[in-house]
């Protein structure tokens, strides 16, 4: 029996937070992708992976994904911003602005996008468009 798309995202999860090479991790998240069409969440996690990965054409379009299938996800715009960012492509500020107005009517999820942001900086540390956001949003 194959795993359920739940029980796949939540392993996908645990071995990311283990430390498991991003490369590896891509393709289960491409799989949830593709068995959960719409799930917001997943497409978020893969955008972030291929970030991670210096693919940021891909990830545009996975956070893309993610953002119209949930306006409303931080992590979901901050990803399409930084993705936006490395892309030289426009339009930027919108999500960013939209992340902040989010971040800071929820204290969840401003503790979630603070840990989100620092783990993508530990992993990737030369990671200019998602410091450049994380001043935008933090000390602005």
């Amino acid at each position: 029996m194959t795993e359920t798309v739940e029980a796949l995202f939540d392993s996908g999860l645990e071995r990311y937070k283990a430390g498991e090479p991003i490369a590896e991790l891509i393709p289960v998240f491409k799989e949830i992708c593709d068995r959960a069409p719409k799930s917001s969440a997943a497409w978020t996690c893969l955008a972030w992976l291929y970030m991670l990965e210096n693919k940021s054409n891909l990830a545009v379009k996975a956070a893309q994904k993610a953002v119209k299938l949930n306006p409303q996800d931080p992590q979901a715009r901050i990803n399409l911003a930084a993705a936006l960012l490395d892309t030289n492509q426009k339009g930027v500020r919108e999500h960013v602005d939209f992340a902040q107005q989010l971040i800071f009517v929820n204290e969840e999820w401003l503790e979630e996008i603070k840990s989100s942001i620092e783990d993508g900086l530990t992993r990737r540390p030369d990671w200019k468009s998602l410091a450049k956001i994380k001043a935008w949003l933090f000390e602005s």
